[in-house]
């Protein structure tokens, strides 16, 4: 059985849906959308804190790159931990049989399976965002969140993070994302810092400047 981290085991947000009855949840409110962070990093602390003392972080880090990736390219896969359509034991077998898969360390299976049981694997990017900066800070690196208008190589992806590093003083850890209505260049977010060099961010720019000549 998966070892459940410590501090996941809060009661489930104020969904009106039984475990076998989705139909009852309706849709989340603002409310509860506005502390989906907050929850995200109550959990992504407890995985943390479960991994470093089993000195596993490095296999929960290859599983974050893993489930991004998943994230990334299924789109059954989002609409499984997004959509109220799915119950509590649709999630809680799905994300069992994901974890088995993907050879999903203790740890991660663990998380999700709690998720799962209560109703908030929602949270899922938040949380995988969460953990990665908690490894990275461990680590003595920061994560640079990049939105490219199309994949980068491994090779981009080094050049960019011996730039950025040049900039901020430590190694950085990319976390890429693709989107194609960037046209072209990077969004890059290192912190609270943004990067903006798509053609996009520049014809808006230039769009704007025209306006105000107009």
């Amino acid at each position: 059985m998966a070892r459940i981290p410590r501090g996941i085991t809060w009661p489930p947000l104020s969904a009106k849906a039984d475990d076998d009855g989705a139909k009852d949840i309706g849709r989340v409110d603002v409310s509860e959308a506005s502390i989906s962070t907050g929850i995200a990093q109550r959990y992504a602390t407890a995985v943390f804190e479960l991994a470093k003392e089993d000195k596993n972080l490095a296999a929960v880090e290859k599983d974050l790159d893993a489930l991004s990736d998943a994230l990334a390219e299924s789109t059954d896969l989002v609409a499984m931990i997004a959509s109220p359509v799915y119950s509590r034991a649709d999630q809680a077998k799905a994300v069992t049989s994901l974890a088995a898969k993907m050879g999903l360390s203790t740890a991660i299976a663990g998380a999700l399976g709690v998720m799962a049981e209560k109703r908030r694997l929602f949270i899922l990017p938040q949380f995988i965002s969460g953990l990665r900066a908690a490894i990275a800070e461990d680590k003595g690196e920061v994560t640079a969140d990049v939105t490219a208008a199309k994949a980068m190589t491994k090779a981009q992806q080094d050049k960019l993070a011996k730039a950025l590093k040049t900039s901020v003083g430590k190694d950085v850890k990319i976390n890429l994302a693709v989107d194609e209505s960037l046209i072209g260049g990077l969004v890059v977010k290192v912190g609270s810092k943004m990067i903006d060099s798509s053609i996009r961010s520049r014809l808006n720019a230039l769009q704007n400047s025209m306006k105000e000549v107009g």
